[in-house]
């Protein structure tokens, strides 16, 4: 399983893209190795656009036919969009956990924070323990 290059990801599964479609945004997924633990995502629950959410913690769930899973964010800052699509067709997370299965954007709070992120062989590098 390779991991899109232009990425940054965090030991948690997720993935931010710079930039988002949103000013100053990023766009955050969770990776093709957590969408394949997961299972089929059967429902989708994501933060409100305009919440507040901090580095680490949880701000929503992914639904399986396995298992719930917390979605953490990967930076600090506003919520700025959610992907409304995924409400009615969640298993876009599962066939393109890269493109149309995107979560949320975040306009960071501190903008140099992505740069902290873990690279592609980094995070391939947690996956391997």
């Amino acid at each position: 399983m390779s991991y899109p290059e232009d990425l940054r990801y965090t030991a948690e599964h997720e993935w931010v893209r710079t930039p988002g479609e949103h000013e100053g945004s990023v766009r955050v997924g969770i990776t093709n190795y957590a969408q394949d633990a997961l299972g089929d995502i059967v429902y989708v629950s994501l933060p409100e656009a305009g919440s507040t959410v901090e580095a680490g913690s949880a701000c929503g769930e992914l639904e399986s036919t396995k298992s719930v899973s917390d979605i953490y964010a990967p930076v600090s800052g506003e919520v700025v969009a959610i992907n409304d699509a995924l409400d009615a067709t969640p298993e876009l997370v599962n066939d393109d956990p890269y493109g149309g299965g995107w979560l949320f954007e975040i306009v960071p709070s501190d903008a140099g924070a992505v740069d902290g992120l873990l690279d592609a062989a980094a995070y391939e590098g947690t996956l391997a323990g």
